[in-house]
């Protein structure tokens, strides 16, 4: 997809000496980087206490609003787990614009974040819409995994391994010696690559067992149904044998009437899945179903939350660099590949001057956009957009 370098330099005599600058040093000359001017709007400073506190809040949140970003990307991912062609085309921040569109048109939303607020009201705004996404998606999650999970019980019930399923509709009356006080039949569940040692062990599992009593009475993929004929007395020493031998014995008894009520049972079951999927597959895995209506307008909601955070921590910690009045240009680069190393060296030349006024900032202030804490830094204020982690393969 994209990563852009969203930067700040302070502004020569006009903000558009700057901006000419960063064009001739890395568009018009050397193809490093497609570059924007990201608008950011006249807010309201405040004073340096706040802004210094106000920049350690604003990492913590963009960090948590990004995450917020990545897990309804992941979930809108995970739904549409059949047609994952859809999943971009529904990840849109606003209606025709797709991310990188609304990245390099960046327009402040002066509606949901007014700019007559203060920085810090703007902030818990945007974290308060992001924590109820947050949990409004984790509730939905639950209730789609609970339904899934409904789904796949009924299918292990229905048609799973032979470990779990009903065998109403596999035994019949015949397989079983029935009416009798001294000799029982047992259903033992037998791994496909076992079927030889099965053979060869099974009259010697313990005592009592009925010689040439056994078999196969039904297959899946992986193991098969035997039928084995013990006495009672033999019952729990035939089990632990077994068991120890990778032998299952599943715990059945040959009974009419709870055979009856197992396949009505089946049958309920069977109308209950189709009825239920179909209900699953409308509400949750259709591109019009309610889901993921609500996975793309929350989408857009935290994506465009999270741009804000972007341009709000620029403004900060431009203001903390460059000093009052405020008089930066923020700039969005979006590198080429093959040349950001080169692009990283031409910017530190064009913006190295900058490290003196960095001087004035106590080092062992925790201010993000200087990087002081960190291996990394810039003489440029320098936050990283990264919508690859946005995308999701085919």
């Amino acid at each position: 997809m994209a990563e852009f370098w969203l930067i700040s330099a302070p502004g020569e005599k006009t903000c558009q000496q700057t901006w000419d600058k960063l064009m001739v040093a890395t568009a018009r000359t050397n193809n490093l980087s497609v570059n924007n001017k990201f608008n950011i709007p006249d807010l309201k400073v405040g004073t340096l206490d706040v802004l210094v506190g106000l920049s350690d809040e604003l990492a913590k949140l963009d960090t948590f609003v990004e995450s917020v970003v990545k897990k309804v990307a992941q979930y809108m991912a995970d739904v549409l787990e059949d047609s994952r062609d859809k999943v971009q085309e529904n990840l849109l921040p606003m209606e025709r614009f797709d991310l990188v569109t609304y990245i390099t048109r960046f327009q402040w939303d002066m509606a949901k974040y007014p700019i007559k607020q203060s920085l810090k009201n703007i902030s818990e705004i945007v974290s308060k819409q992001a924590t109820q996404i947050d949990n409004d998606l984790k509730a939905r999650a639950s209730a789609y995994n609970n339904l899934k999970g409904n789904l796949q019980n009924l299918e292990r019930k229905n048609a799973g391994s032979l470990l779990t399923r009903s065998l109403a509709d596999i035994v019949k009356k015949e397989d079983f010696v029935l009416d009798s006080e001294y000799l029982i039949t047992m259903l033992v569940v037998v791994p496909k690559t076992s079927y030889t040692d099965w053979q060869k062990t099974y009259e010697t599992l313990s005592e009592m067992v009925v010689p040439r009593s056994t078999k196969l009475l039904f297959e899946d993929h992986d193991s098969g149904l035997f039928s084995v004929t013990l006495f009672r007395k033999a019952i729990d020493d035939f089990k632990h044998k077994a068991r120890e031998n990778k032998f299952t014995v599943r715990d059945f008894q040959y009974n009419e009437e709870e055979m009856k009520a197992d396949k009505e049972e089946m049958t309920r079951l069977s109308t209950d899945k189709k009825k239920q999927f179909k209900f699953f597959k409308m509400l949750f895995l259709s591109t019009q179903g309610p889901l993921v209506r609500w996975l793309k307008v929350n989408f857009s909601e935290a994506f465009i939350a999270w741009i804000h955070i972007k341009a709000l921590r620029v403004f900060v910690e431009s203001v903390l660099r460059y000093g009052l009045p405020v008089n930066f240009q923020a700039m969005l680069l979006q590198p080429n590949k093959k040349n950001m190393k080169k692009l990283r060296e031409v910017l530190y030349d064009l913006y190295k001057h900058l490290d003196s006024s960095a001087a004035i900032i106590d080092a062992s202030m925790d201010i993000p956009g200087l990087n002081l804490s960190q291996q990394e830094y810039y003489p440029y204020v320098y936050y990283k957009i990264d919508c690859n982690l946005l995308e999701f393969k085919v």
